[in-house]
């Protein structure tokens, strides 16, 4: 897939992925969702979903360590500054002909532009937090968390 077409994908997902409200309670029923799935799927990951910069949901699975909880830390300030997923963040850099670790000047043991974690968007509003996982490859952390996102949007828990 060509450099520009994985940037407007994630761009694309960005704007469809918003949420109409999101409280406590949505990021709670969201953070569950996630774990749901996760364990269906039998990963190893740990799960975040972030309000602002407070960790409302947090649970880590069989298999994950502290490690998973530094990298969702570090992938979630990557959200925080740039208002994208941290996937997204680190393939500009990359298509810019550089690495988010050599050229951003922002301290790699704070921030990690590795895919995983995903601005939660509301209508009207901006970013107001993060959903994230930490446990699989980076396109693999972003795939499941957009895909659960998606399910959870069509599924209207976010009203």
């Amino acid at each position: 897939m060509p450099d520009d077409t994985l940037l407007t994908e994630l761009a694309e997902q960005e704007e469809r992925l918003v949420f109409r409200r999101f409280t406590t309670d949505t990021a709670l029923d969201l953070g569950a969702f996630l774990l749901a799935e996760a364990r269906r799927r039998g990963l190893a990951v740990t799960v975040t979903v972030r309000k602002g910069r407070q960790r409302v949901f947090q649970a880590a699975l069989p298999g994950t360590s502290l490690d998973n909880d530094e990298w969702l830390d570090r992938k979630a300030r990557v959200v925080e500054r740039y208002g994208q997923s941290s996937f997204r963040v680190g393939e500009s850099f990359r298509v810019a002909g550089g690495t988010f670790d050599e050229k951003s000047r922002l301290d790699t043991d704070l921030y990690a532009a590795h895919g995983g974690m995903f601005p939660v968007t509301v209508v009207g509003v901006g970013v107001v937090g993060a959903v994230g996982v930490s446990g699989l490859p980076q396109a693999d952390d972003h795939a499941l968390v957009v895909e659960v996102l998606d399910d959870f949007l069509a599924h209207g828990y976010d009203s």
